[in-house]
């Protein structure tokens, strides 16, 4: 996890545009990097280092003697760098993954280059020889980036928005900030002034698709066919690679872990995957909540199961309350159930930077838009409803729960891995039959519980326990953290200011108090840049009026079951 800085065709003062490129330090707590590009004065890439693969030789922009013409930075890990690699018999200079994107680049072009990538990254990679920029982002956004453009040619790229907001140019007085969208590549013309000219922007991968490997390492050969043993013995397969290839790292290895079906099966597994490379540490597992939060104790049990080194972070709703603000300029934005769960997502990665050694985390994300976890698909009208929605719910983690995940860990130098998005898992288990992957019985996650059911990985309640939402768990079901928000928040913005919100805030008009509340704060940090948010998470096929589970029929029938 680094941060990743660039600019191309600056008219003004490089020094002065440069302090831009601080507001991202947390991404890259470990060195720090300016460069001019040869020949053109007026573009320069900046780098904030994340030190996880390399220590030595692993700063950017990465330049290698064969290609001294080509410049990389990039954000991100590609896990199958070393078979790619072995397969065209590259000769590496440094031992960085993201090297293979150079050669890759030089020896097939950028289209089949993209292709190949099994992993996730953001990258800016510059060809003078050619006279060519290319901007490249992994399929579900892992890892962000946003791009500034004029009509004049000027171009700026940031993995955040807020390394953006405050450039300045003389022919646009509001630069147009936007995020790169996930799964496209762009390319771009560089005249000899440094100012560039977008020639096309090619998506390149679907979250069907799985990524034009020139093979596998490590992985057994699948069942063929939809027979369901078959099909559970192919998701065991997938899921132990996609954790095993995140092991990826010379820093140490800890897991975020909420007790619930997710971040439990990714601890479990981690652990007997760090058993068998003989890791010589113990896994740290991190889990967050107030006093008699169902969250804490589900994963004191799974901790004591597995056998982790386990660390429980406790705040108050006070803590959480006074977090908001440092929460929201992170995040960079005002999604109300994205704030929520961001609050102790953001204090439990606080906790880890400063008490621990840990520094890649693992963690759940993406299980609930793949397999059909959130609760309101127990109403979906049919399984191919179902699968419509999870995929349009992929389409859109990058604004929502992956820009969560990503930002928190990220605020606090902290790098996010994310198996349950592997490339090869999730198009496998998008290609199941819709009707294998409905929840049954009244259990959501169904066909991933019983996948795992007689693995012994997990005890049998933590294994089939109902779906709870992070911003959820972290409180007791008798005061719920969405309960203590909206009861600050009553005191926060009165009747008179909602009953102006379509006139101050007219785009995504907040409908309540509490995202009344959370859009002044990002207002205040961000002015004019409500357009980042397309539109808020809610659930559907019910009148639900609050994102919170808790708030849902099926939640209250199951927890008084």
């Amino acid at each position: 996890m680094c941060g990743i800085w660039a600019l191309f065709g600056s008219d003004d003062c490089l020094s002065v545009q440069c302090l831009s490129a601080m507001k991202v330090a947390h991404r890259g707590p470990d060195a720090f990097r300016f460069e001019n590009v040869n020949d053109y004065t007026n573009c320069c890439f900046g780098f904030h280092r994340l030190a996880v693969v390399d220590p030595l030789f692993g700063m950017q922009p990465i330049r290698l003697r064969k290609y001294p013409f080509l410049w990389l930075c990039y954000n991100g890990e590609i896990y199958n760098h070393r078979a790619v690699q072995r397969h065209f018999k590259f000769k590496y200079q440094t031992n960085v993954d993201g090297e293979i994107i150079l050669h890759l680049y030089n020896k097939v072009g950028i289209e089949q280059a993209v292709r190949m990538l099994d992993g996730v990254f953001a990258f800016i990679l510059l060809d003078t020889a050619n006279k060519k920029v290319f901007l490249g982002r992994d399929t579900y956004g892992v890892r962000p980036m946003f791009r500034a453009m004029t009509e004049d040619g000027f171009l700026a790229v940031c993995s955040e928005a807020k390394g953006l907001v405050t450039l300045k140019h003389s022919t646009a007085s509001d630069l147009q900030v936007e995020p790169f969208p996930p799964g496209h590549y762009e390319v771009l013309d560089l005249k000899p002034n440094g100012k560039v000219t977008s020639v096309e922007m090619v998506k390149f991968h679907q979250c069907t698709d799985e990524p034009a490997h020139v093979r596998y390492d490590g992985v057994e050969k699948l069942a063929p066919g939809f027979e369901i043993e078959n099909v559970k013995n192919n998701l065991r397969i997938l899921f132990n690679n996609a954790i095993k290839k995140r092991l990826m790292t010379d820093r140490r290895i800890g897991c975020l872990l909420s007790g619930g079906l997710d971040s439990s099966l990714v601890a479990a597994t981690l652990l007997k995957q760090l058993k068998e490379a003989k890791v010589k540490y113990p896994l740290q597992t991190f889990a967050i909540g107030m006093e008699d939060s169902p969250d804490l104790l589900a994963a004191r049990k799974v901790a004591n199961h597995i056998g982790s080194e386990h660390h429980e972070v406790l705040f108050n709703s006070e803590e959480g309350i006074q977090a908001l603000d440092e929460v929201i300029f992170s995040l960079e934005t005002y999604d109300i159930t994205t704030v929520r769960a961001s609050v102790g997502m953001y204090l439990v990665s606080k906790y880890v930077r400063k008490n621990t050694d840990s520094v890649v985390i693992f963690s759940g994300e993406g299980s609930d838009e793949l397999t059909q976890g959130y609760i309101y698909f127990h109403k979906a009208p049919s399984p191919e409803k179902a699968e419509e929605e999870s995929q349009r719910l992929l389409k859109e983690l990058y604004l929502f729960d992956v820009l969560r995940a990503d930002r928190t860990t990220a605020a606090h130098g902290l790098e996010l891995r994310v198996p349950f998005l592997d490339h090869r898992f999730t198009s496998y288990y998008l290609s199941l039959p819709p009707e294998m992957r409905i929840p049954k019985n009244g259990i959501e996650k169904h066909l991933l519980r019983e996948t795992f059911a007689d693995s012994k990985l997990l005890p049998k309640d933590i294994l089939w326990r109902p779906k709870e939402a992070f911003s959820d768990g972290i409180t007791s079901v008798k005061n719920s953290w969405f309960k203590i928000l909206q009861d600050f928040v009553e005191h926060q913005v009165d009747d008179a200011m909602m009953a102006a919100a379509a006139q101050t805030f007219p785009f995504n008009t907040p409908k309540t108090k509490e995202g009344y509340y959370y859009r002044q704060i990002f207002e205040r940090h961000y002015p004019g840049r409500a357009g980042w948010l397309t539109h808020y998470w809610m659930p559907k096929w019910t009148n639900a009026t609050d994102p919170s589970a808790r708030t849902l029929t099926h939640y209250k029938s199951a927890t008084k079951a």
